[in-house]
């Protein structure tokens, strides 16, 4: 299986973003905005490489960025997110474009569950947690508008589930 070279840097960059996450707890800009800067121009050449229209293909890239950061910006205004995590997923979507991207994104989303549920479970935490997240859903249904107190918010690195995400909508076999 012949891997696309903006598959390629998507997987470097993920794989970047996931050791510098778990190392210092940020994913830097340095990172992020050449991703999502140059992610419509190296779908470009791809395109012109195959035969096909690199406007259309810089076009998809561009729908990619857009696509891609919507939820993730939505999660970062409602503070369950962090902004390298969306600057993460809009690059993704960049050099993935939007349908391989948002099959990374639901991808990472769920391997970062699944990573949490295991850390919770570790730690003997599972059930408290599992607690205080009924509590926080309370708090959407009774339309509760006081902020979230601390001890209710549990801070989780995005960065190596997002590199997950990317490594199995790659190796599925879906290219942008």
């Amino acid at each position: 299986m012949m891997i696309a070279l903006p598959s390629l840097l998507a997987l470097g960059a993920s794989a970047a973003a996931a050791a510098t996450d778990m190392r210092t707890g940020h994913i830097p800009n340095a990172l992020t905005l050449p991703m999502i800067g140059a992610g419509p121009l190296v779908c470009a050449i791809e395109a012109h490489r195959r035969g096909a229209s690199p406007l259309h293909a810089a076009g998809i890239s561009v729908l990619g960025i857009l696509v891609c950061a919507a939820v993730p910006y939505l999660l970062f205004r409602l503070g369950g997110m962090f902004g390298g995590d969306v600057k993460l997923l809009a690059g993704l979507g960049a050099l993935l474009g939007p349908m391989v991207g948002l099959e990374a994104e639901l991808d990472a989303f769920v391997a970062a569950a699944l990573f949490a549920l295991g850390r919770m479970a570790f730690r003997g935490q599972l059930f408290a947690v599992l607690g205080r997240s009924a509590r926080l859903a309370m708090r959407v249904v009774s339309k509760e508008t006081e902020p979230v107190p601390d001890e209710l918010m549990t801070v989780m690195r995005f960065g190596p589930a997002a590199f997950v995400g990317t490594l199995l909508a790659v190796l599925s076999g879906a290219s942008p």
